[in-house]
């Protein structure tokens, strides 16, 4: 069985589901295709944030529309994925106390667009890993190592957040892009060069950290995926809706 990698994808708005005119869309369309076939997908979203680890362990599982005032086509799109109760187990074990499995919970936004356009057959299991967002950068990088097995037993380890997420900007922008694209740059280059420490305190280190990423839990599963991939990194994706870079990065031996 291959090694898989485990990937971090800016999911944007819920548009990116239905609008073809941006290249995020494109993209994420061919990246399944480009990628091993995974046993099962574990999917650490921007949209879930508890108190502690939890991990979707349904057997069939819904499609939550965590948003409002779209148009109504969206609503009506589902991903009835199955679930991978057993692996939920296994991953709540992995993490240790106090994590634990969610037999009632289905998939939030962060999930289901970004697997809706990579894998449409929706014929994977899948799971679905919350975040908790105070404890910060370094809590989600030892998640995502303690995670790390889980690549040898064919789990496609996702990441989905945003390379920058200023949604007040995004609904009024301003017209200054510039801080967005200083903060993908610098990004990329920590990424590229290993720069775990620099990455791990971002709020202080990269430029406009602060207005690029008003809250944290956009950005943390790109720490999860960080800590549970291979040493190589690349940029699979950039491109920029409004305020939101749409980057997408994988990592792999």
């Amino acid at each position: 069985m291959n090694t898989l990698p485990t990937l971090f994808v800016s999911h944007g708005s819920p548009m990116l589901a239905v609008d073809e005119s941006q290249p995020a869309h494109t993209f994420l369309k061919g990246l399944g295709a480009s990628l091993p076939r995974p046993e099962a997908i574990l999917v650490i979203s921007a949209h879930w944030e508890t108190a502690a680890p939890r991990i979707t362990g349904a057997v069939h599982l819904d499609t939550i529309h965590d948003f409002y005032g779209f148009p109504e086509p969206l609503y009506e799109l589902r991903y009835p994925a199955p679930g991978a109760h057993a692996l939920a187990k296994d991953v709540a074990r992995m993490i240790g106390t106090p994590a634990s499995t969610d037999l009632v919970r289905g998939l939030d936004h962060g999930a289901w667009v970004p697997l809706l356009l990579m894998y449409p057959q929706h014929d994977i299991p899948v799971l679905q890993l919350s975040l908790q967002t105070p404890l910060g950068p370094a809590h989600h990088l030892k998640i995502g190592e303690v995670l790390k097995p889980l690549r040898e037993r064919g789990v496609l380890i996702l990441g989905s957040g945003g390379a920058t997420h200023n949604l007040r900007e995004f609904f009024h922008p301003n017209g200054d892009r510039k801080p967005y694209e200083d903060f993908a740059d610098w990004l990329h280059d920590v990424l590229t060069r290993g720069d775990r420490d620099s990455l791990l305190d971002y709020r202080r280190r990269a430029p406009q950290a602060a207005r690029c990423h008003p809250t944290e839990e956009h950005f943390l599963p790109l720490f999860v995926a960080l800590g549970a991939g291979g040493p190589k990194v690349r940029r699979l994706h950039h491109s920029f809706n409004h305020s939101l870079a749409m980057d997408a990065y994988i990592f792999e031996h």
